[in-house]
């Protein structure tokens, strides 16, 4: 109960601040002044983890919407929230559910149908956009393309009443949007989604001896992440945060450790009030037994040859007996350039929600450890996957993508 009670005032507290945003967050402007009938926008910002970083920092200038999917930057009839000075966010400190607001502006009401979320561009000897490698201090400049800087475009549609308000939560996917080049640079490749604004999600703790083993807990449908964040470095304590209604489940990695899988997790929809589904507790959290690494690399190249587009690989595993398929860990990269991933050897660990009775009782199924269903795929490109053992060694498996007919 402790938790809960925690959970519920510290988003009791952020829901005031981004009502109250509008005072401090972002000023507005553009077409939304008039005697039509009037709603709300607010939007605020939250983030994934990114393992191997310390910071993922962006420069936002300003959020702006359109009734027109087709309105082009400079077209009439943007509605802005501005910010004034930009704010400089670190993406990594929104992990576990926690917001940054934007600020908020007045609409005609009706539907909107383009929205975008418009950076600062790098200039001067400060990026405005940077990351901070774990372990170091300086920040290295991200690559911004000049698409971003006039506007992310993201894929939304919603309505807006007159004399209500629409609360939306930009998920800016620090992990997906990060791109290693071969040179040693980096680039932005923004990868947002647009998330349900009321609290619903999963919580739940993970063992303290585990918190400097770069712990990643995510919540999965099929092997797909749907949001994943990493557990508070003090208590151990994780949220994923805005989840819609469904069934889910929660997989636990972490360095040198086997796997943990939780399935079947329910997430209840709600409309005005939290609603939390708790997997483990301080007194009883979750921890795995240590495991021999080895490590999954190659190359991921295309024919033909592409040398900007970006690849995902992603590691699977699934359960013997029909258990679930779940992502392990996955990275980013340019096509044309290397990856590698660390990866247990021990089988790893399922338990089932069922009826919610905590603590939840894990076993280790035979016959999966080591095994993993690797996937090199990216846009226009057909998907290549392949099934590696890496019970013994490290393995060596390299793609050549084609694109898609």
């Amino acid at each position: 109960m402790q938790e809960h009670k925690k959970i519920f005032v510290l988003w009791f507290t952020v829901l005031l601040v981004i009502f109250a945003a509008g005072c401090g967050g972002g000023s507005s402007s553009g077409s939304s002044q008039g005697t039509s009938p009037q709603g709300t926008l607010s939007v605020a910002l939250t983030d994934a983890a990114a393992p191997n970083l310390d910071a993922v920092n962006v420069t936002v200038r300003k959020v702006r919407v359109h009734q027109s999917a087709t309105a082009s930057e400079n077209d009439a009839g943007w509605s802005d929230i501005t910010l004034e000075p930009a704010r400089k966010i670190n993406l990594l400190s929104l992990t576990n559910g926690v917001l940054e607001s934007l600020g908020q502006t007045s609409l005609p009401a009706g539907h909107y149908t383009q929205l975008r979320l418009v950076l600062s561009a790098n200039t001067g000897t400060i990026p405005a956009n940077s990351v901070v490698l774990s372990g170091t201090t300086a920040e290295i400049p991200l690559d911004t393309p000049s698409a971003v800087q006039s506007g992310i475009k993201l894929i939304n549609e919603f309505d807006v009443a007159p004399g209500q308000r629409v609360d939306l939560v930009l998920d800016f996917d620090a992990l997906k949007s990060i791109v290693r080049r071969g040179n040693g640079t980096y680039g932005l490749k923004p990868v947002i989604r647009v998330l349900p604004a009321v609290l619903t999600g999963i919580d739940g703790f993970v063992d303290r001896a585990l918190l400097n083993n770069n712990v990643m807990v995510s919540s999965q449908v099929s092997g797909t992440v749907i949001r994943s964040t990493v557990p508070n470095p003090q208590t151990g304590e994780f949220f994923l945060s805005h989840l819609a209604a469904g069934t889910y489940d929660v997989v636990i990695t972490a360095d040198g450790r086997a796997t943990a899988v939780i399935a079947g997790v329910p997430v209840t929809s709600a409309t005005s009030t939290a609603i939390v589904t708790m997997v483990s507790t301080s007194g009883a959290p979750i921890t795995m037994p240590t495991s021999t690494t080895h490590t999954i690399s190659g190359s991921v190249t295309s024919n033909p040859t592409n040398t900007t587009d970006i690849a995902y690989v992603v590691t699977k595993q699934t359960f013997t007996g029909g258990g679930p398929t779940v992502t392990v860990k996955s990275q980013a990269i340019v096509l044309s350039n290397s990856y590698s991933l660390a990866l247990p050897v021990a089988a790893p660990l399922l338990g089932q929600y069922g009826t919610g009775t905590l603590p939840i009782v894990f076993t280790s199924p035979s016959g999966s450890g080591g095994q993993y269903d690797v996937e090199a795929s990216a846009a226009g490109y057909q998907t290549q996957s392949a099934n590696v053992d890496i019970s013994i060694a490290d393995v060596i498996k390299d793609f050549t993508l084609t694109p898609t007919p």
